[in-house]
């Protein structure tokens, strides 16, 4: 029985082939990067996606949910602190 891999590239997970229309200027581009880089342009394309993805990537899950009362009044404003971290806003202590 004979098994087939994926080709994997400098240690990352096992790739699939897809198919990219590209304008031809940036076509030309890309390949003459390639050769300046000594690269290939699989490697230029999936580091620009990864930079492109991590840029505007949807902002992760909060790593938790609750909502009530506490009869320890820091908890609830520890929680608000927290939650306007992860959100991007200003933190306010109280207290």
């Amino acid at each position: 029985m004979t098994s087939h891999r994926a080709p994997c590239y400098a240690g990352r997970m096992p790739t699939r082939r897809t198919t990219l229309l590209l304008d031809a200027d940036l076509l030309e581009r890309l390949e003459r990067h390639a050769r300046l880089a000594r690269t290939t342009k699989t490697a230029i394309v999936a580091a620009a996606l990864e930079a492109y993805l991590a840029e505007h990537a949807a902002r992760p899950a909060f790593g938790f949910i609750g909502v009530g009362r506490s009869a320890h009044g820091r908890l609830s404003l520890d929680g608000r602190a927290i939650v306007r971290r992860e959100v991007g806003g200003t933190s306010r202590g109280r207290g």
